[in-house]
C-alpha cells in the first residue's frame, strides 16, 4: 500500500512563489512516476506536471511550463513542484499521484486517471 501526502499550499500574492512537497510512504517512491494535478472550484481537474521514474523526462502543462518546476529527491521520498510567478487563475487543490507499477508509465502521465495512487491536496490560493 502507499499514501501520498501533499503539503507546502498557502495564501499567497501574485507573483509569490511556493513550493508543494509530495511525500510518499508505505513503498519508495523511488522507481514511480509520479504526476501533479489540481482542481479549480467548479472546473475540471487539469494537468499540472510529470516526472518520470527515474527523473529523466519531466513534463508541463502549457501554461505552466516556464513557470513551475518538477522534481524528485528519492532518497526523501519525495517529490516537489515549484511554483514562481502564481497568477490568481493557479489557485486550486494541488495532488499528487503515483501508478501502481515502478518503472517506465505504462499509459499517459497527463492522464489522471492512469495513475493508482492519489494524496488528498493542498490548498493554493492566489490573492491578485
Amino acid at each position: 500500500q502507499v499514501q501520498l501526502a501533499e503539503s507546502g499550499g498557502r495564501r499567497v500574492q501574485a507573483g509569490d512563489s511556493l513550493r508543494l512537497s509530495c511525500v510518499k510512504s508505505g513503498r519508495t517512491l523511488s522507481g514511480h512516476a509520479t504526476g501533479w494535478f489540481r482542481q479549480a472550484p467548479g472546473k475540471e481537474r487539469e494537468f499540472v506536471a510529470a516526472i518520470t521514474y527515474n527523473g529523466y523526462n519531466k513534463y508541463y502543462a502549457d501554461s505552466m511550463a516556464g513557470r513551475f518546476t518538477i522534481s524528485r529527491d528519492d532518497i526523501k521520498n519525495t517529490v516537489y513542484l515549484q511554483m514562481n510567478n502564481l497568477k490568481p487563475e493557479d489557485t486550486a487543490v494541488y495532488s499528487c499521484a503515483v501508478p501502481f507499477h515502478t518503472g517506465p508509465f505504462p499509459g499517459s502521465l497527463f492522464n489522471f486517471d492512469e495513475y493508482h495512487y492519489y494524496g488528498q491536496g493542498t490548498q493554493v490560493i492566489v490573492s491578485s
